[in-house]
């Protein structure tokens, strides 16, 4: 798991919240049997000072026998719960609960994240990752290569529709494996569709359910808000292009379909660049030809892609279509 700072400081505030709503709720109980029980507020007193000499009598003497301090706690203990239990309270009344009583609630055991932590950091990012909904319908649960043609064939490279979509998914499946490696990358181009933003969609569901951080972006939204950090439109700054460059795993979908100028190609080069100089995933989706891709942009750009990322192209017929002339959307 590697999250991002602001992340992290987000779900530790959660249990910073979550222990001062038991610590009030606590307060509200204590106060409750102070007023109906007021004999186990006194017995909580008597405890406190038994506490008290016990300790000033370790001090004065670290060999000291406190066999009759403990056993006296003891009794003090059992006639506490008897008073509780015959007032209608259970034994554990006023003690701190917890909503995880495995990490009492700071999100960590012996020094591991405990699991309510990464069910929390799942969630966070699941939140964060902007097309999340789509991802329960859109997952390798729900792909099938049965939408590829096994005699449709790339004149490329001479595989069939289907063989190209199976060599995909391999290819997607060592992606998840390898977040945070270096030169783990992929470029997914192909005609309108063929399942580019679904097999992408399938990596993210597995990679946010492993719970590293994640980003979505339409080509036009992203370079949309370079813009707005350069001209320091809508309070965006620096702080944002960080989030770009640091999250584990990024996907830019659609390229090709935002207005094209210098200044796209000089923040889409600083994007890619950054990224691959610290190992962090991207995924890009384009139904340009990646012929296109150095006219369009810049020879430096097209150099990047071709030297860091795996490129990968589908084929087939529109998988919409098909599922509407099936008449539905299985």
């Amino acid at each position: 798991m590697a999250l991002l700072n602001a992340q992290y400081d987000e779900i530790m505030r959660g249990y910073d919240e979550i222990r001062d709503r038991h610590r009030h709720e606590l307060r509200d109980r204590e106060a409750e049997i102070a007023r109906k029980i007021p004999a186990v507020s006194a017995l909580d007193d008597e405890a406190a000072a038994l506490s008290v000499s016990a300790a000033k009598r370790r001090i004065a003497d670290p060999g000291a026998d406190l066999s009759s301090y403990n056993e006296s706690l003891r009794k003090i203990t059992e006639r506490r719960t008897r008073l509780l239990l015959d007032g209608g309270y259970p034994a554990d009344y006023l003690e701190m609960q917890y909503d995880c009583p495995h990490c009492r609630d700071t999100g960590y055991v012996g020094g591991e994240q405990c699991a309510c932590f990464k069910k929390a950091a799942a969630e966070l990012l699941y939140r964060e990752y902007s097309i999340s909904g789509i991802l329960e319908k859109e997952n390798f649960s729900h792909f099938s290569f049965d939408w590829y043609s096994d005699t449709m064939k790339d004149k490329t490279t001479g595989k069939t529709a289907r063989e190209t979509a199976v060599s995909a998914s391999r290819a997607a499946l060592r992606f998840i494996e390898r977040i945070g490696e270096e030169d783990n990358n992929l470029f997914i181009f192909g005609s309108t569709g063929v399942g580019k933003t679904f097999l992408t969609h399938c990596i993210a569901k597995e990679v946010l359910d492993r719970s590293w951080s994640a980003l979505y972006f339409t080509a036009g939204d992203l370079f949309g808000l370079l813009a707005d950090v350069t001209f320091g439109r809508d309070g965006r700054n620096s702080s944002h292009l960080e989030t770009i460059y640091a999250c584990d795993f990024l996907t830019i979908d659609d390229l090709g379909t935002e207005l094209t100028n210098n200044l796209v190609a000089t923040g889409f080069y600083q994007v890619l660049n950054e990224r691959i100089l610290r190992q962090k995933s991207t995924i890009i989706t384009t139904n340009l030809p990646i012929q296109e891709i150095s006219a369009r942009y810049t020879e430096r750009i097209f150099s990047r892609l071709t030297s860091h990322y795996t490129i990968i192209r589908l084929i087939g017929d529109d998988i919409r279509i098909q599922k509407k002339l099936r008449g539905g959307n299985t």
